[in-house]
């Protein structure tokens, strides 16, 4: 059941991540690893900061959220089009 709720978490934080950067879309698949990877780099990123966005679901929905604007950032930078 927690893969469950992981997976389902990580396609929000995907999706939330991808409406605020703006661009093609990655379906519903590449929404949930970019909201998995991006929750990992959030926790990382936001620990060392010392930022703290709640508990439960919805500090578990930010903190994805924050880091799959990161990664979709780094990703654009990477394989900018030329």
């Amino acid at each position: 059941m927690r893969i469950i709720i992981t997976l389902i978490i990580g396609a929000v934080a995907g999706w939330l991540g991808s409406a605020i950067i703006k661009g093609d879309s990655l379906g519903v698949f590449g929404n949930m690893v970019v909201g998995i990877i991006g929750s990992f780099v959030g926790y990382w990123v936001l620990g060392k900061l010392g930022i703290h966005l709640g508990t439960g679901w919805i500090g578990a929905v930010l903190t994805g959220a924050v880091g799959a604007v990161i990664v979709l950032l780094l990703a654009r930078m990477i394989f900018k089009k030329r």
